[in-house]
């Protein structure tokens, strides 16, 4: 019998890339998407069905996977790979964003892991693959929020290890890098500094880095190739960094220390 995968934020990027992956190595997708009527492609493919879900909607979240499991009968791999990311400063940041980027990295994950796991208790037998990033090891300016979510994202999963590998179900995190997709456009969010005249000219020395053309890996396989091996490895294995910048920064931190670290981010964003 065929394995099938179930893939949130399929739309572009990481998501797409990874369901190109799946499909090429013979298995069922469940690709999941805010707008799937805006995103043909990849409805061509055989054994990939494409189901509208947005993390923040449980209604749909519950129904997508209903849907799914009748589509497939099984769902063996979930990866959480729908998010957010709000950049600016604490002080500046509305109730509204605050909420969403807690809403879509955490609460969203929460929903649609608790929403999918009744089958692989049944089945026995899962891998659930929560795409992290290397700012849920380490921080960079403004990324407050967004840190904060990957942060917390890295200790829910890390934890559920001990109540679902007894059950058969495996916990995985990927932390790739700065790379060229899309999450610097329609999903993130340049919030700044608001009114709030003390923090603009640090978040304009930041952001003249942060958007400059061509920064980050632009082979984005890279990571695809990493959530697949880790949905297949059976292995314990729970993180998986990728890309040699998050490598980089994560092991300067881990062998400098704190301040050493802050020092070196600050010095590169000039702040």
């Amino acid at each position: 019998m065929k394995k099938t995968v179930f893939i949130t934020g399929a739309s572009s990027g990481f998501g797409k890339e990874t369901v190109l992956k799946f499909h090429n190595e013979g298995w069922n997708v469940i690709a999941t998407m805010r707008n799937p009527e805006k995103y043909t492609e990849l409805s061509a493919l055989e054994n990939v069905w494409i189901t509208q879900l947005d993390v923040t909607d449980k209604a749909g979240i519950t129904q997508a996977v209903a849907r799914g499991l009748e589509k497939f009968g099984r769902i063996d791999v979930l990866v959480n790979n729908a998010g957010y990311g709000a950049i600016g400063s604490i002080e500046a940041a509305s109730d509204e964003i605050i909420r969403r980027q807690f809403e879509v990295n955490l609460f969203g994950v929460i929903d649609v892991t608790k929403a999918v796991l009744p089958a692989m208790r049944k089945q026995q037998e899962g891998v659930v693959i929560n795409i992290s990033s290397m700012g849920g090891r380490i921080t960079i300016p403004f990324g407050a929020l967004y840190n904060a979510t990957k942060f917390a994202l890295e200790g829910l999963t890390e934890a559920m290890q001990y109540e679902l590998n007894p059950l058969g179900i495996k916990l995985k995190l990927i932390e790739p890098g700065s790379y060229r997709t899309n999450f610097n456009g329609s999903s993130m969010d340049f919030f700044g500094a608001g009114d709030i005249a003390d923090y603009q000219p640090f978040f304009e020395k930041f952001t003249a880095i942060a958007k400059s053309p061509g920064r980050g890996n632009a082979n984005i396989t890279e990571v695809s190739d990493a959530i697949y091996l880790a949905a297949t490895d059976n292995t314990e294995q729970l993180r998986y960094v990728v890309g040699a910048d998050a490598a980089n920064m994560i092991n300067y931190k881990l062998e400098k220390g704190d301040v050493a670290f802050k020092q070196l981010v600050s010095g590169h964003f000039g702040i």
